[in-house]
């Protein structure tokens, strides 16, 4: 039977290399980033500036606090939930493993702490996504509100210059 160490070895090891080869993929977006590409056929003038519009609005896609949840915050909750749900599961499994459990649990709660802020921040950011697409469409409906009343009254105006015109006329003969 394969050991608890041996588990949480292999399980580290995993995630070093994960996070390993995140950082090479962040230097590789930044590298593409600093050497300039040469186009290899001229595009018409319109479809060139929509494609470098198109890379301006990627490159301010990409900040370091994008950088930062994928490098440090994520493996750290991913760490955080796997640890925690490994220990369970090897504790009901094991009995030995209740013995240890302050052991477990101290460590469970040091990973616990920064990964509940960042579930929380995480959380907070989407509420706030959520207000300001219920913001959004609130303001949208007021607009085709106001649009369909003002397009209401225009008409209603039409309609009364066009009879007020036509008593004119029927006054005139």
């Amino acid at each position: 039977m394969i050991e608890w160490i041996d588990v949480l070895t292999i399980l580290a090891i995993g995630m070093a290399v994960m996070g390993i080869v995140l950082v090479f993929a962040v230097l590789a977006g930044f590298v593409r980033r600093i050497i300039p590409k040469k186009p290899s056929v001229k595009l018409e003038p319109i479809k060139q500036k929509e494609k470098q519009i198109m890379s301006d609005q990627q490159k301010e896609s990409v900040t370091f606090n994008d950088i930062f949840m994928f490098m440090i915050a994520v493996p750290l909750v991913l760490l955080w939930v796997g640890f925690a749900g490994y220990v369970i599961w090897h504790g009901l499994r094991d009995p030995t493993v209740l013995t240890q459990i302050e052991g477990y649990t101290t460590l469970i709660a040091i990973l616990g702490g920064p990964a509940l802020l960042i579930i929380k921040d995480a959380l907070d950011v989407w509420k706030q996504e959520q207000a300001e697409k219920t913001a959004f469409y609130k303001i949208k409906a007021q607009a085709v509100i106001d649009y369909n009343d003002a397009a209401q009254k225009q008409s209603q105006m039409i309609e009364a210059k066009q009879q007020e015109q036509e008593h004119k006329m029927e006054n005139k003969k």
